[in-house]
């Protein structure tokens, strides 16, 4: 009897080991093989300023979220990369699926595939449910929230929290096909945390892998400073996701340092106008080679990403030349030949 529990230990002991693998590099090729070029955007509707004020029961606003994904329809975009937070979990866990489904009927409706992002490490380090903050006036992302932010440090019992909302997530939609990915960090190690970000990643990844979506599970490196945690993200991400807002040659770099990995490549975050990272010197690029091209920005709104990231502008001007973003909150292009060239990418072969 005692050999047989043993054995029973062992077992499930490496089912358990098998559950949480990465995936080989064939399985994440194969996945890919049948994708088309995947095109799109970093995605909040107008109307919100931050994930909060886009998850929460009394904001969250199906008709804008339509009529600004017929925009990126309109010009054959075919994925966004869209934002949660725990806190509309943890405030309404049911009511907050059944948005997320609204919201992944809506962009399915548009044929649009989603990738969707758990925690993150940029701007704001507090935050609180109910009414958000108002835009602070010219100043880029003025209101968008870190996610789990200080309150992580400050409250050792969150984790507790996070484990429960992130598994949640992903058993309810572990089969749902309009589900591309799970981002599971945005820019781990920013605002200064560097490595005290790494806990939290290597548990994210832990929860992810215990509940075995059929969908891929990654974290997009983003700074090369961050060796520790770049080394752990390449090592445990089922396909490759990155962020990159620098010119065509650095870009190329880039892409050229990932490649041996032997995975597929996506870019999940680039397009900075003032940077010289834009749609007609990158977008090429990353079609030639079947790097999705995921954009920060689809339409202008509460986010003022409009703005650059240290370039305020306390009269709120327009900028001359926009940071991000393609579209007005009516569906006008900032710059229809800019909009004309993605388009011609993205109904050509």
């Amino acid at each position: 009897m005692r050999n047989l529990l043993l054995l029973t230990c062992l077992a499930l002991a490496f089912q358990t080991q098998a559950q949480r693998a990465v995936w080989s590099k064939e399985k994440a090729n194969a996945w890919y093989a049948d994708k088309p070029w995947l095109r799109g955007c970093d995605f909040i509707p107008s109307t919100a300023i931050n994930q909060l004020e886009m998850w929460q029961s009394a904001t969250f606003d199906p008709t804008t979220i339509d009529k600004e994904l017929g925009y990126a329809e309109g010009i054959g975009l075919n994925c966004m990369r869209v934002f949660l937070h725990h806190a509309a979990w943890q405030q309404d866990p049911n009511g907050f699926k059944q948005r997320v489904a609204q919201y992944l009927d809506i962009a399915g409706k548009h044929g649009i595939t989603t990738l969707f992002v758990f925690f993150d490490d940029c701007w704001n380090e507090t935050y609180h449910t109910g009414t958000q903050p108002k835009p602070k006036t010219g100043i880029h992302n003025s209101g968008w929230l870190r996610d789990p932010g200080k309150r992580y440090y400050d409250e050792p019992k969150l984790v507790d929290t996070l484990e429960a909302y992130v598994k949640d997530i992903l058993t309810t939609f572990k089969h749902d096909n309009r589900i591309l990915l799970w981002d599971l960090y945005n820019e781990p190690g920013n605002s200064n945390y560097g490595d005290k970000s790494l806990p939290l990643l290597e548990k994210a990844f832990q929860w992810g892998r215990e509940i075995d979506p059929d969908q891929p599970l990654s974290a997009g490196v983003w700074s090369e400073r961050l060796t520790t945690l770049n080394t752990y993200q390449l090592h445990n991400s089922d396909v490759i996701t990155y962020h990159n807002y620098e010119p065509a040659a650095a870009h190329q770099k880039c892409i050229d340092t990932l490649k041996p990995y032997g995975r597929p490549l996506l870019c999940t975050e680039y397009m900075a106008r003032l940077r010289n990272s834009t749609f007609y010197n990158i977008m090429p690029i990353l079609k030639e080679q079947k790097i999705a091209a995921i954009n920060w920005g689809l339409v202008a709104g509460k986010t003022n990403t409009m703005y650059a990231w240290d370039t305020p502008m306390p009269d709120g001007k327009e900028p001359k030349v926009w940071f991000h973003d393609i579209f007005r909150p009516n569906g006008t292009p900032y710059d229809q030949k800019e909009v004309d060239f993605i388009k011609s990418l993205t109904t050509s072969r």
